[in-house]
This record gives C-alpha cells, structure tokens and sequence, in this order.
C-alpha cells in the first residue's frame, strides 16, 4: 500500500509551547511531529476504528473466566499480581480507561501488531498536537480528523467515578520521574479528569507518592502543597504493572491491599497485564485461528519471514526482524532480552513515497476514537516521527 500525504504549513510551536509540552519540538525531537499530513479516506478511518473495536471484543472473549493459573504463567504476569488480576477482573468497578492498538494497514485490511493496554503514551500528540497542526495549516474544519479522544477520555473517568462513587472524586497521577513526556501524558489524562468532574486532582512522579497501609493515614497520599499532605481514592499510574512487581514488590504489596480493602482504585486496572503482555497474541491465534484481524502469532519460532518480540518490552526495545533463514537482519537494541519472547508472522507495512514505513495507532477509550501514525526507515520504536492525519 501507498501512503499519500499532503503537507501542513504553518507553525505548530506556538500552541504546543502555551501547553507547556517544548519535549514535542524541542531540538532533540524537531522533527517529532510532521509537518504533513496522512491522507485518509473516511471509510480507511472507519476501518481502522471498527478493527480496534472488534479486537477490543476479540480481547475480553479470549479471557476463561475462572482465569487458570496456567493462562497466568503463559503470560508472564508475576505471581504477586495474580490475585489483583482477577480481583480486578471480576469487579467491574475496576475500569479500563483507554489503550492503544497498535495496526498495519495491508491489503488484506488491518491487522493486529500489538495492543498497549496499561500504559499507552502518545495521548499529546494524538489528542492535542496532530490538533493544533491543522490549526496552524487553517484545516481545522469540523470532521478532518478522527480524533474524539479527550471526549472519550473524559466519558471514561465520568463512568469511573460514578462506578466508585462511594469513594471521594480525587485523583492522583503518577509517572516515572524523570521523564517530561510521561508527565505530558498525565496532564491530558489530568485535563480529562477535571472535566469530568474529578474534585482534585494532582500530578507528582510516583518516588513523590507516599503509601499507608495502617490506621488512620491508610491510602494515597501525595503532597499537594509545602507541608500539605492529600488522600486520594483514586489513582491513575502511568507506570507499568509489571515494572512495579518487579522492582517495587513492598509497594506493589501494599497497593494490592489497599485495592482488595477499597481504599483506592486503581486504572489502568492490573487485569490489563492480560492484554499487554505479548503472549496473549498467540492465545488469540489459538483463539481466534486466521481472524482477517490477526497475524499468525506462537511462543515458538515461526517458519518464513517474522518478527520475535518480548512479552512486556516498551518503545520498540528488543523487537527483532527474523529472516526466513532464521537469522535477525534487524534488531533494535534494549533491556528486555531476558523476557519470554512472542513471534509474529511479518506484516509489510505501507510507505510512502520515500520508502518510510507507517503504521497506525488507534486509541481504545470505551470505544475507538482516535487515530494517529508513527513513521520510520525501518522498525517503528519510540523516537519514531508522529504524523497527523486529515480525512477526505
């Protein structure tokens, strides 16, 4: 497939640098956002989202119910979230804000790459900067854009908390320190929150959240102010589950307490470990066998051309491009090579007229609603460029 593009003049900077969020065009990312445009047709866009929707379907059908420790194992999820896992599963008050699938767009239509359940970044650009773009290019007409986003976003906590609404609306936002990015992402998110009406709602990297699990200070807590100190009943991470069972398995402990006793909520919920881990692609291949939505997918090396990838491994790290003689011509280099790895049969991306690959990433938020590209020479990670779209 061909990938047309359309440029957008104008300059974006401006209304990115009032949000506060320079890491977008700062010197190490000038090139981040383009400043062109994917052309879609309205039926492309439509397809794409009804593909997120079905799979998001796909996804909760393929899970047994009890949830079998063998299915646990298979997956990779550490032993000391399990019990969260499916406490979380069976109580729909633990709510799914949103996610990501990530999708190739082939001939044969669209096709699963891989969803990024718990912590899927990329809201800024998704939801505010491919925006501004057209803004800035004068195509800001009603209904050049799929990109429902921070509507949805704020339906999601408007339910959330109405789920919880024995609880009081505050809300606590964590990241990982150090990372301007992540706190981006928190800030939309927080935005989100607001509109739905959070009460209070504060953003601080997790190494900023203080944890009780005895007597009167039991909760979340976070400092809102000097010297003032705030429970909170609800709590959004954009820190990985699995990130926390492994480094931080005393706070990890404590947060499952808080959360099997009600005296927070969490989202993304740890019942999405069972989406994000990589494994489940070759459960829904069991599954769901040669769904046009899938791509052939097993724990064990595929024949022909594939790519191996690690269960829970982030921004493109560690992915591999396996030839049919069975070596890697491509690798991106990382710190997940010690994880279980998932292989998945080769889908050629579309590229454009340059040869750049493309792949699309539509946003889960209760249901499909936004959609946005990464493109790159070769494997897409992270500090590949983002691209807006227009429709028509």
């Amino acid at each position: 497939m061909k990938i047309n593009l359309l440029p957008l003049t104008g300059d974006v900077s401006p209304a990115v640098r009032a949000l506060g969020w320079d890491w977008a065009i700062e010197e190490a990312c000038q090139n981040y956002v383009a400043r062109e445009a994917v052309q879609l047709s309205e039926s492309e866009a439509e397809t794409l989202l009804q593909a997120a929707d079905t799979l998001y379907d796909m996804l909760v059908e393929a899970i047994p119910d009890p949830i079998p420790d063998a299915l646990l194992q298979k997956l990779a999820i550490p032993a000391n979230l399990w019990e969260v896992v499916r406490h979380s599963w069976h109580d729909e008050r633990h709510w799914h804000l949103y996610g990501r699938f990530d999708l190739a767009m082939t001939p044969d239509g669209p096709k699963l790459l891989e969803f990024n359940a718990d912590t899927a970044t990329s809201l800024p650009e998704t939801a505010v900067v491919q925006w501004a773009s057209l803004v800035a290019a004068g195509q800001s007409d009603e209904g050049r854009q799929a990109n429902g986003l921070f509507e949805c976003l704020e339906d999601q906590f408007r339910h959330w908390r109405a789920l919880s609404n024995d609880r009081q609306a505050t809300l606590l936002l964590v990241y990982l320190p150090g990372s301007a990015e992540d706190e981006a992402n928190c800030a939309v998110l927080a935005e989100a929150a607001r509109a739905a009406r959070f009460a209070d709602v504060h953003i601080c990297p997790i190494d900023d959240m203080k944890v009780s699990v005895q007597g009167e200070d039991r909760g979340i807590w976070a400092e809102t102010a000097p010297a003032q100190w705030q429970r909170f009943d609800f709590l959004f991470k954009l820190v990985p589950w699995e990130i926390l069972a492994e480094e931080e398995p005393e706070l990890t402990a404590d947060l499952r307490q808080l959360q099997l006793t009600r005296n927070v909520v969490i989202a993304n919920p740890a019942y999405c470990l069972l989406f994000q881990s990589k494994g489940l692609l070759a459960h829904l291949w069991d599954v769901f066998p040669h769904h046009p939505l899938l791509l052939e997918a097993s724990l064990a090396a595929l024949p022909g051309h594939h790519v191996r990838k690690p269960f829970y491994g982030r921004e493109g790290q560690n992915v591999a491009e396996i030839q049919p003689n069975g070596t890697a011509s491509l690798e991106v280099p990382g710190e997940f090579a010690h994880q279980p790895s998932l292989y998945q049969r080769w889908a050629e991306l579309p590229t454009d007229a340059q040869g750049r690959l493309y792949q699309a990433g539509v946003f889960w938020a209760g249901e499909a609603c936004a959609i946005g590209f990464r493109r790159e020479a070769g494997l897409i990670t992270n500090l590949s460029e983002f691209v807006p779209h227009l429709l028509g």
